[in-house]
């Protein structure tokens, strides 16, 4: 197992560590994983199979020591809508076409990029998610019956209303019972689940004194088989995967996403690194073959994650031993879980729910009324309400562009002269009367990319002297050029050299540097106007000017001004500023 380079040193006493929270996370997630198959519209069992082959595959092969993997809740309403438009046999296929994704993102090296996905679409999705789940299991909690499933939100919760009258006492009983021991178990026994607690309470509550009044796993679902599930290779034709593209793609990304933060969340917890290539071939590969075995789509579960952590974990062991106990369980306890009553499991989901939903995230960001503000309440409302698809594109869609107009608004251009008093240039100091007419200076700031070029250019063109002889630009403060701020460059360049004119270039930085040598309109504005620092540009414009067209000028933009207006010592004046024998122009180094 070298080859993973993660059981380098592996001890007897590590073994121990591992098979302690192995066991533990492997009996949290027994109840877990029929949940959340229930609530993705699919039989029990596929939730344990899938805790089983993921679990185990997901610590073996990807790139974090620690994570758990299997069926999570941000999952349910992708595979629950998927199930309910397309079936299960079509849902096994999506889950391996993403698998397949997973993989390629993984060998491309895209781990990188899953993490630039904006906060506030992280929080809005898993906020809107957390809704779903959450109002998803009020009709096992009330144990309402004769209702029908829908994917949208709101018919859903019309069913719940139209049907309350079907509430069952003895349904509110068992899941109060299951919801209470949960909540009370951390505090007075921390080191049990409270989740199997919880649903282990219930359920003999509700065998022993009302039996067959609230329903059950097997009532609803039929019995858990004991046995270990068979390959099954589902119909695939070009028709069908054509229609699976995209809720194939949204299991890659949520599955890509969930899986990098659970691994981030225990590099935290640790110290340790993940590798987020690897972890998405990982979770992909366990995604290919996860679903052969009738299980559903998998990823990094945050929560069992951390209490892997937290139970002493030292190395992928621990999650191969969580399969191996949920294996054990299945083969000798699977006839006990059909007795479960559907409403011991509904407090489970809410409190899974109630965990993910990032209340206190969301509520910070929307104290801010800014433009994340509105990214993410859109994304929530449009989880909610339309589906996760919708809501993540929308939702990227809107931040790129609320991103390129903050970053628009950031790109100041100023047209600048040297200030005598601070040896800088400074915007304060061009007036109607105090403007040389044959050399423009420009200080422009921030970056000129595609939403800000055109701003830059016209700004510029609306600004000189329609006379000017030369354009000096300040672009220290550039950081980045793209192709548009490139292309709205050389229109510049083009129109003084048209002209007769010439533009200089102070500061430049090495990105925007090298684009213009890629692009050649570093040879076409010239190597030898380029300058690292203003005051050098400037002595070599005065070089350049019109020295008849200064005679008579009032403006005494510059100190040389004086001497080339009157005509005094005018070859003196010349002859230094062609030696470079002036004090004029020591700036600042910008």
């Amino acid at each position: 197992m070298k080859w993973t380079g993660r059981f380098e040193g592996y001890t007897l006493a590590a073994l121990q560590k591992d098979l302690i929270s192995g066991v533990i996370v492997g009996i949290i997630a027994i109840p877990l994983g029929m949940a959340f198959a229930i609530a993705s519209g699919v039989k029990p069992e596929y939730g344990i199979y899938t805790t089983i082959a993921a679990g185990i595959l997901i610590s073996l092969l990807g790139g974090s020591k620690y994570q758990i993997g299997g069926p999570t809740g941000a999952f349910i309403p992708i595979l629950f809508a998927i199930v309910m438009q397309y079936g299960y046999d079509n849902l096994l296929i999506a889950g391996v076409m993403a698998g397949i994704l997973l993989v390629l993102m993984g060998m491309l090296k895209l781990g990188v990029l899953i993490k630039f996905i904006p906060r506030p679409v992280t929080i809005g999705f898993t906020t809107g998610i957390a809704v779903t789940i959450f109002s998803g299991q009020i009709a096992n909690f009330l144990g309402l019956t004769h209702l029908e499933k829908h994917q949208d939100f709101l018919p859903n919760m019309k069913e719940i209303l139209v049907h309350l009258g079907t509430m069952n006492f003895y349904s509110i009983l068992t899941a109060s019972i299951s919801l209470v021991v949960i909540l009370l178990t951390p505090r007075f026994l921390p080191k049990v689940p409270g989740s199997l607690i919880g649903l282990v309470i219930s359920t003999l509550v509700a065998a022993l004194f009302f039996k067959d009044q609230v329903a059950t796993i097997g009532s609803s679902f039929g019995a858990i088989p004991s046995t270990l599930p068979h390959l099954y290779i589902p119909e695939v034709t070009w028709d069908r995967i054509s229609h699976l593209i995209q809720p194939a793609f949204v299991i890659a990304m949520l599955g890509g996403i969930e899986s990098l933060l659970s691994a981030v969340v225990a590099d935290g917890m640790t110290g340790s690194r993940h590798n987020s290539n690897r972890e998405l071939i990982g979770q992909g590969i366990a995604n290919i073959i996860t679903p052969l075995f009738g299980g559903i789509p998998a990823t990094g579960a945050i929560a069992r994650t951390a209490t892997n952590i937290k139970n002493g974990a030292v190395s992928p062991f621990s999650g191969v031993i969580h399969g191996v106990v949920v294996l054990l369980v299945l083969i000798l306890f699977a006839p006990f879980a059909s007795v479960i009553p559907l409403a011991s499991m509904a407090p489970i989901l809410m409190i899974v729910a109630w965990n993910m939903s990032e209340r206190k995230e969301f509520a910070h960001v929307l104290k801010t009324r800014t433009s994340d503000s509105i990214v993410m309440a859109i994304t929530f409302l449009l989880t909610v309400f339309t589906n996760l698809t919708t809501a993540v594109e929308v939702g990227l869609l809107l931040a790129v562009l609320l991103f390129v107009k903050r970053m628009s608004q950031i790109l100041s251009v100023a047209k600048v002269l040297p200030d005598p008093a601070s040896e800088k240039v400074r915007p304060h100091m061009v007036t109607e009367g105090h403007d040389c007419p044959q050399l423009n200076i420009f200080t422009i700031e921030g970056p000129l990319f595609f939403g800000a070029a055109n701003l830059f250019e016209k700004s510029i063109m609306d600004t000189i002297h329609l006379r000017s002889r030369i354009l000096l630009l300040r672009l220290a403060g550039v950081p980045f050029l793209d192709t548009t701020g490139e292309a709205n460059l050389s229109s510049l360049v083009q129109h003084f050299n048209k002209e007769g004119g010439i533009v200089l270039i102070s500061g430049i930085q090495q990105q925007p540097m090298e684009f213009l040598k890629r692009t050649g309109l570093y040879d076409k504005v010239g190597a030898q106007h380029f300058f690292e620092h203003t005051g050098e540009a400037i002595n070599y414009a005065l070089q350049q000017l019109d020295n008849n067209k200064c005679l008579g000028c009032k403006h005494f933009a510059f100190r040389e001004c004086a001497s080339l207006s009157t005509g005094e010592h005018h070859q003196d004046t010349i002859n230094k500023l062609n030696t470079g024998n002036t004090d004029q122009h020591t700036l600042s180094p910008v």
